[in-house]
């Protein structure tokens, strides 16, 4: 019989992060009393020697990983090897240590980079495999592909329990803001601002606009994690998105309207645009996690707003 989840030990890896610090609540919230976050400082998850370690330390029932090297296409773009190793050797020792360890579950997340460049619309599960990735951030999505094949092929060799969820791209408050590794809305949100307060009368944005993106505010996609840790016991990959895309024209005249900026946007087209659209099939989620999407985008976008005006 599986510890009821307040009993557990739990590892979360990245817990002191964006996605992760919203997860370490809402276990705290369910009675979780014992909670191990390892730091990169003390843990190397990437030298098999910190992975040892933490779970001599922790000791956990439970591991929810969530620790990532990840950044916008810039980032990408700068550290294709260090996001390819670096994410490869974090999931694959953590899955085998576990293994080794007879840890009770790991639930791991993936990322919608692992999708084909050019995937049917919407993204389907079962479509993970039909076509390589966009090129600027491909290493980045195949190493947390990696995961699944790990997943599957230890359930059947071994029995061991693991679980991995695809989120799609992720926004809300306590996201990074840093315009050299941050992602598209708190890169714009930054942005506009920063053009509200000097009176500037353009703001330059990558690309030519018209790909699209679907966005998860943080705290639903915590839900999404933490049905997978309460409800699910198998390695289907499954999709934690809001089913809804957006194009990135779109989204600059919402975040701009939202931040009353009266300036025009300008597009850098000697920039990439990255895959050519994004939007998620959520069916699996709804059906194995009873899970979907519940913050409006522009809910989220104004708690977004608000705390970088608060934060910064």
């Amino acid at each position: 019989m599986t510890k009821a989840l307040p009993d557990q030990r739990v590892v979360v890896t990245g817990g002191a992060g964006f996605l992760g610090s919203f997860v370490v609540e809402k276990l705290r919230a369910r009675g979780v009393r014992e909670i191990f976050i390892p730091r990169s400082r003390e843990y190397d998850l990437v030298d098999i020697a910190g992975v040892r370690k933490l779970y001599d330390d922790a000791r956990p029932d439970l591991v929810i990983h969530l620790a990532a090297q990840v950044g916008g296409i810039g980032a990408n773009r700068k550290n294709p090897g260090k996001y390819f190793y670096d994410n490869l050797m974090m999931g694959v020792q953590l899955i085998e240590e576990g293994r080794r360890r007879g840890l009770a579950k790991l639930v791991a997340a993936g990322t919608i980079c692992a999708y084909p460049k050019f995937a049917p619309v919407p993204f389907r599960e079962e479509d993970l495999w039909n076509g390589y990735p966009e090129e600027t951030n491909a290493p980045y999505g195949l190493a947390k592909k990696m995961l699944l094949v790990q997943s599957q092929a230890y359930r059947d060799q071994y029995g061991f329990n693991s679980v991995v969820v695809f989120p799609v791209n992720l926004y809300g408050p306590r996201d990074n803001f840093d315009l050299e590794s941050s992602h598209v809305i708190p890169a714009m949100i930054r942005k506009i601002d920063s053009a509200v307060r000097a009176g500037a009368p353009e703001v330059v944005l990558w690309g030519d606009g018209t790909p699209t993106r679907e966005f998860l505010y943080v705290e639903d996609a915590a839900d999404g994690i933490l049905a997978a840790v309460e409800r699910y016991d198998g390695s289907e990959a499954i999709n934690l998105g809001s089913g809804k895309e957006i194009a990135i024209r779109d989204l600059a005249q919402t975040i701009g309207s939202l931040m009353d900026y009266r300036g025009r946007f300008v597009y850098d087209t000697s920039k990439p645009n990255g895959q050519p659209r994004r939007q998620l099939s959520v069916e699996r989620a709804r059906n194995l996690l009873g899970w979907e999407s519940k913050t409006s985008f522009e809910e989220g976008l104004k708690k977004t707003i608000t705390w970088w005006k608060i934060n910064q």
